[in-house]
């Protein structure tokens, strides 16, 4: 026979201050797990959408990254004729001719400077990535020494404000124009016309050609024409499974990151449920001898003081869940450690973020009650009677 929960209910709502510490230590736990997924989740989530599964990408058979790409001139035009390249509504194709590089740029109201993405695209880049908007300014015009930028650069990068410059090499571009990508990684990034950019920045090659497919059911068969034509010497990719192997390493280091520093805080939080837990076994030395005058079996005293430490934590998990939820969309920003540019994200706090906090803190709670559990399980019914 299991003893009601509205017993440990009752009991945990008798000890306030000793439930709340208990609690709080638990949250601030969770509160830092839910953190790390949530940062890694951001990190991740900008990656994924910057590709579309629709779009084809290729680069230099062996590169790992754009930026270590090189598609020729002539491979780039025998892929622009290819008939499974879609076309937009004036019957152009939908591809484009990314150059692709890292320039240095001073962070804005501090010192130091990082990494940012220059990006030389075709006029067809809009078509073909519909998720790019401007939202201040205007797109720049072809053949001019004009530039937009991703609308997260501004408040980090000094020269990025429309109307300011940035200089590439000995040459200044006017930024004309902010734009939005759908919270992907393109906001972080500045382009311009490739074909001013390119002799600019002294690069007679592309980096990476990205184009719509018409029929995305036959990307496979387009993998193994082009990669099989010696002429090319090219990889093929879904544009979005190239970005998501682009967020794999990080996201990863991060999650681990996060489980460890949890897991080092999760001792004292384990601990602190330990001795709410022994202290209520020792408040309760005559309960637990009722209890078991009244027919309940040392096992259930032991399952309803584990029920009632799991219940503790769970209070806290929530109470972590409410203190992490803040966090998300805030945003921040990391070295994509593939690129070796800046990218920032928003944090992105998930059901899946919850519920792995929510779990955890249950187990802390299981681990912290079990030896006190138990002790009550095994006090001697005569001892817990005569007990004052």
């Amino acid at each position: 026979m299991a003893i009601p929960i509205s017993y440990n209910l009752r009991n945990l709502r008798q000890r306030p201050a000793s439930t709340l510490a208990t609690a709080l230590g638990v949250a601030l736990v969770v509160a830092v797990l839910i953190g790390a997924l949530a940062l890694a989740s951001g990190f991740q989530a900008a990656l994924l959408e910057t590709g579309s599964p629709d779009n084809a990408m290729v680069m230099r058979v062996g590169a790992d990254g754009e930026i270590s790409s090189a598609v020729t001139r002539e491979a780039a035009a025998i892929l622009r004729a290819l008939p499974d390249v879609a076309t937009g509504a004036d019957g152009r194709p939908l591809i484009s001719q990314d150059m692709v590089v890292l320039t240095n740029l001073d962070r804005r109201g501090q010192t130091g400077s990082s990494n940012v993405t220059v990006r030389g695209i075709d006029p067809a880049a809009l078509a073909l990535r519909p998720s790019v908007r401007i939202v201040e300014g205007r797109m720049f015009t072809p053949g001019t020494d004009e530039v937009i930028v991703g609308h997260r650069l501004p408040r980090r990068f000094a020269r990025t404000e429309i109307g300011e410059r940035l200089r590439f090499n000995q040459r200044e571009f006017s930024v004309v124009g902010h734009f939005e990508a759908g919270g992907s990684a393109f906001e972080s990034e500045v382009w311009g016309d490739n074909a001013v950019l390119m002799p600019v920045l002294d690069r007679d090659v592309f980096q990476s050609v990205t184009f719509r497919l018409r029929d995305p059911a036959r990307l496979p068969q387009i993998e193994k024409q082009l990669e099989g034509d010696p002429r090319l010497g090219v990889e093929v990719k879904s544009e979005r499974a190239f970005y998501a192997s682009q967020s794999q390493l990080l996201s990863t280091v991060i999650r681990v990151a996060g489980i460890l520093v949890t897991l080092v805080m999760a001792v004292g939080a384990v601990f602190g449920a330990m001795n709410t837990m022994f202290a209520a076994v020792g408040a309760r030395t005559r309960e637990i001898g009722v209890l078991l005058t009244l027919g309940f079996s040392p096992r259930a005293i032991m399952l309803s003081f584990v029920l009632e430490s799991v219940l503790l934590a769970l209070v806290g998990g929530g109470l972590g869940c409410l203190l992490a939820l803040p966090i998300n969309g805030i945003t921040t920003s990391t070295t994509n450690w593939s690129s070796f540019s800046e990218v920032a994200f928003a944090f992105r706090v998930t059901p899946a973020a919850l519920v792995a906090g929510m779990v955890f803190a249950a187990a802390m709670g299981l681990v912290g009650g079990l030896l006190p559990a138990r002790r009550a399980a095994k006090q001697p019914l005569a001892a817990s009677l005569r007990a004052a």
